[in-house]
């Protein structure tokens, strides 16, 4: 299947947003739920288990990942049904991200804001979160979960098209 990627880079006076979007016909609260309590997370990211809340940390399976690990993630800011930061610091560098909700007439848009402090490696981590969103889909949908083959390498060069050339 092609899958057409979404993201897009927004420059910020703190370095670079990468955003990518999902619309649903459902509340915003019912979308929140599908982000936030942990036997809804395991259909689509994985599960998590400590105690939530702004200025703590959970910790959360990526069980869609090789050999599942578990992954500490520190909840910055939480004001349901409309905002969720959080941030996670491994190997892979500290990541800031940001869940956005806005609900108009029944229909919710989901915005996730990947806070970059480089622009390195957009071309591997956009793929990866239109992989996670489109999983949150199909587990909102009860259809087939995607394939993440059908977003990298595919969508690699239309993320790393989205860099700065300087």
């Amino acid at each position: 299947m092609t899958r057409i990627p979404t993201g897009r880079l927004f420059r910020t006076p703190a370095g670079s947003d990468l955003v990518i979007t999902r619309t649903f016909r459902a509340l915003a609260e019912d979308v929140w739920a599908s982000v936030t309590e942990p036997e809804r997370t395991a259909r689509w990211f994985g599960p998590w288990e400590g105690e939530a809340g702004p200025g703590r940390t959970v910790r959360v399976r990526m069980v869609f990942e090789e050999q599942a690990p578990w992954l500490d993630v520190r909840v910055d800011a939480c004001d349901p049904p409309h905002r969720l930061a959080l941030s996670t610091a491994d190997e892979a560098g500290v990541w800031r991200l940001e869940l956005v909700l806005a609900e108009v007439d029944g229909t919710t848009e989901l915005r996730l804001v990947h806070h970059l402090d480089t622009e390195e490696g957009i071309g591997e981590v956009g793929p990866g979160w239109e992989f996670y969103l489109d999983m949150l889909v199909a587990a909102r949908d009860g259809t087939p979960q995607p394939v993440f083959d059908d977003y990298y390498p595919s969508m690699k060069a239309h993320f790393e098209g989205l860099r700065d050339p300087a």
